[in-house]
């Protein structure tokens, strides 16, 4: 609904949903398409995929928005800082009123979109570690295998093979033939090096192609083909003929060649060179078995000189036993005889102190007849006690009919009985 103002002339009154209509329409209609200079900044990426950023240079900005199936054509990761050339259209958001580009298409200023995009993947990729030193493996000295991943027809198959079997005619090649370049190559590449790896006698790889131009080459570049290369069992020569732009194959691979024919070169020994090696390595071996062998010789000879004949030590032990065998007999003589006189001695002392030998020097021994006891002081006894008396030869019972004491000690007197 429009009013008029009474001011003498008829003006519109617009909602404010008309005006942004109205100016929508016009900017559409003026401006249908246009390319924009300036630097991306504020970019937020929504879940939807939507990006949401403001291009500005340094006189002015303005709000930019570019729709998912516009944002995942892009071969580059947009990001705040970097100069662009946008292209699309302007027009009002009409529920907020706000002025915007919608973009369709971004080209990074000075750089190709492509370009960009391979560097931003190459230092991903550095960050992650793909490319660093310490994870490169180093090349077998003699491969019983050499696989191969290159286009079946050119030259670069047919230098491979032929500096192979050149320098090491034994050598077993197995071709795992791809597409080298276009839309398709990339996944070619992948699908042979997982083949080749899971060759059990496949000991090294050789992926590459001849040279080209910087697009003939843009399969060796893909992300796939890297970590592919990357992931391979064996180690990876990357032979991609362009020395002037270093691929990501080659810096994923554990080793580089300039060219198909270097590569091949450095994979196997040459047989000639291989032959020099074994016989300068036989004759090495010649020579120290050898010297090993004289100093063998000369050891065995001064310890000779310090063994005796083991006969002669048999002897000297024999008359060593027999020496010690008189020894030991004359030791036990000594002092049997000497155990025999102390038992002598033992024995003489004993008969002195024997009862026996007082009874011979006339003695005589009694004893009560009652207990047994004997009677050492006539004190011990009283008349009429009965006692047995014990001479050197044979015994007697007595009766005591007297005890006479002397000197406070008892005297007994008696009859036999």
């Amino acid at each position: 609904m429009r009013d008029s103002v009474a001011t003498g002339t008829r003006v519109p009154v617009l909602r404010v949903s008309e005006l942004n209509r109205l100016l929508r329409t016009c900017l559409e209609a003026d401006v249908p398409e246009v390319w924009v200079a300036g630097e991306i900044s504020n970019l937020k990426v929504h879940t939807s995929g939507h990006c949401y950023f403001r291009l500005k240079d340094a006189d002015g900005q303005i709000a930019a928005v570019m729709f998912r199936s516009a944002a995942r054509l892009l071969r580059f990761k947009p990001q705040d800082g970097l100069a662009v050339l946008a292209h699309g259209r302007v027009s009002i958001y009409e529920v907020r009123g706000d002025l915007q580009l919608y973009v369709d298409a971004i080209e990074p200023r000075g750089v190709g979109g492509a370009q960009l995009a391979l560097e931003q993947l190459k230092r991903r990729l550095a960050e992650e570690g793909l490319f660093a030193s310490e994870r490169k493996r180093p090349l077998p000295y003699w491969p019983r295998r050499v696989g191969v991943v290159t286009a079946l027809s050119g030259a670069a198959v047919h230098d491979i093979v032929t500096t192979l079997r050149g320098r090491l005619p034994g050598v077993r090649v197995v071709l795992r033939p791809v597409r080298v370049q276009g839309d398709l190559a990339g996944a070619d590449i992948v699908a042979a090096l997982d083949d080749l790896g899971r060759e059990a006698e496949v000991d090294v790889i050789i992926v590459g192609r001849g040279g080209g131009s910087i697009e003939d080459l843009w399969a060796f570049n893909e992300e796939r083909v890297a970590r592919a290369i990357a992931a391979a069992p064996v180690p990876v020569v990357s032979a991609v003929g362009h020395e002037i732009d270093v691929t990501l194959a080659d810096l994923a691979a554990d080793c580089r060649a300039a060219t198909p024919t270097a590569a091949a070169a450095m994979v196997v020994p040459e047989a000639r060179q291989l032959a020099a090696l074994l016989s300068r390595r036989a004759d090495a071996m010649a020579a120290a078995l050898l010297s090993s062998l004289r100093r063998g010789r000369e050891r065995v000879t001064a310890l000779a000189r310090h063994v005796r004949d083991p006969r002669q030590t048999l002897v000297r032990q024999r008359l060593r036993i027999d020496e010690l065998a008189d020894r030991g007999a004359r030791g036990i003589a000594g002092t049997l005889r000497a155990a025999r006189a102390r038992l002598a001695a033992a024995a003489e002392r004993l008969q002195a102190l024997s009862p026996l030998a007082v009874l011979e020097r006339g003695y005589a021994i009694a004893h009560r007849g009652d207990d047994g006891q004997v009677v050492r002081s006539a004190a011990e006894i009283a008349p009429g006690d009965e006692l047995d008396v014990r001479f050197r030869r044979g015994a007697a019972r007595v009766r005591v009919e007297r005890v006479e004491q002397e000197g406070g000690i008892g005297t007994a007197t008696g009859r036999g009985g």
